[in-house]
């Protein structure tokens, strides 16, 4: 099964190079990637794209590396343009590594990675590029090799539809390369030693055996529906989300549609109306969660989840919900949002057979 698992994980990740698997949050990943690739003292840049980008600035600082976390509007996705510009400026060449979440999951925004992969490349700058997919693989199209990417993390309970408690890294050889002379303490996430017990089909330590069934399972389910059709299915659903969201007469996070997040959508509240507070109508009444906006989003957004094993009903009595938890909670609302999503899934065939 270990050998299975690790093979078919380079799939998702679109690599030729190793996927390793760790029994932790995605949590672990970032500190696996960051102690495995970096020594005392290096630079790292990251743009504050929203909650998660700074809490993993702070796990690099925690281990004395000199993070600059440069301002950045969390309503757009980062661009390539910006990260050269920031490299450029670096006149001691001390950037080591680049840290980007492709897709935000506290804003539902999501980046370009390849653009900046693409100009990293270009520009013949030996920085790595660090990423964050923890929603996104899965739900949106990410390609590890064909990017430029030299570490890419995630997490087990997104888009490859688990509980918490596995992480995933994939590595390129340019990021092995680099860990050789790395000289930051690790035990734990030492990649090396996972690279030598994977080779016979074990881990260095004991895995998370329970979840490795069922990470087999949803592998199966993703080979079964195709990854292309998964993509394209996240795709249509969040068209749909967020046709709902403007038909309210709301507006999404995301100033950029085509930034919008596959994954999820961001609700923006109107002035003097606290999130925090649909969100509890919405629960009570009907029973149903919705995600709370995290760091200075708090109580100004909430957030609807469409990724994983997620199909047309789901998300229709999703969009039911959220529409009758604004007017119980005295939102001014058109009650129009539901009709608005169920037109674009109609509109030119988008509806596929539904699955039970």
């Amino acid at each position: 099964m270990a050998h299975r698992l690790l093979e078919e994980m380079k799939l998702v990740f679109r690599t030729e190079h190793p996927v390793l698997i760790y029994p932790s949050s995605a949590t672990g990943a970032w500190e696996a990637a960051i102690t495995n690739l970096l020594s005392p003292g290096d630079g790292v840049l990251v743009f504050n794209q929203g909650f998660f980008s700074e809490r993993w600035a702070e796990v690099a600082e925690r281990f004395g590396l000199q993070v600059q976390l440069k301002p950045w509007d969390s309503r757009r996705g980062l661009t390539a343009d910006a990260v050269m510009e920031a490299l450029h400026s670096d006149q001691g060449h001390n950037v080591k590594a680049v840290l980007v979440v492709h897709n935000e999951t506290s804003t539902g925004v999501t980046s370009d990675i390849a653009a900046i992969g693409d100009a990293l490349r270009a520009s013949k700058n030996s920085t790595l590029l660090m990423v964050d997919a923890v929603s996104s693989l899965g739900a949106t199209d990410f390609r590890h090799d064909e990017w430029g990417v030299n570490v890419t993390v995630t997490g087990s309970q997104k888009g490859l539809m688990l509980p918490p408690g596995l992480s995933f890294v994939a590595l390129s050889p340019k990021a092995l390369t680099a860990s050789e002379s790395a000289e930051l303490p690790n035990s734990y996430w030492r990649w090396q030693d996972h690279l030598e017990f994977n080779e016979k089909g074990f881990f260095p330590y004991t895995p998370a055996t329970n979840l490795f069934f069922g990470l087999d399972e949803a592998l199966s389910m993703l080979r079964e529906e195709g990854f292309p059709e998964v993509l394209e299915r996240h795709a249509r659903l969040a068209g749909a989300a967020r046709a709902a969201v403007s038909a309210w007469g709301l507006e999404s996070y995301p100033l950029d549609p085509a930034e919008s997040s596959d994954a999820l959508t961001t609700v923006m509240m109107p002035d003097g109306v606290d999130a925090d507070e649909v969100r509890r109508i919405v629960l009570e009444r009907f029973d149903m969660s919705l995600g709370t906006g995290l760091g200075m989003l708090k109580g100004r957004i909430f957030r609807i989840g469409h990724l994983g094993d997620f199909n047309t009903l789901s998300l229709m009595g999703t969009l039911a919900g959220v529409e009758m938890g604004l007017v119980s909670a005295g939102v001014p609302v058109n009650t129009e949002g539901v009709s608005a999503a169920m037109a674009f899934l109609l509109s030119e065939n988008k509806v596929d057979e539904l699955e039970s």
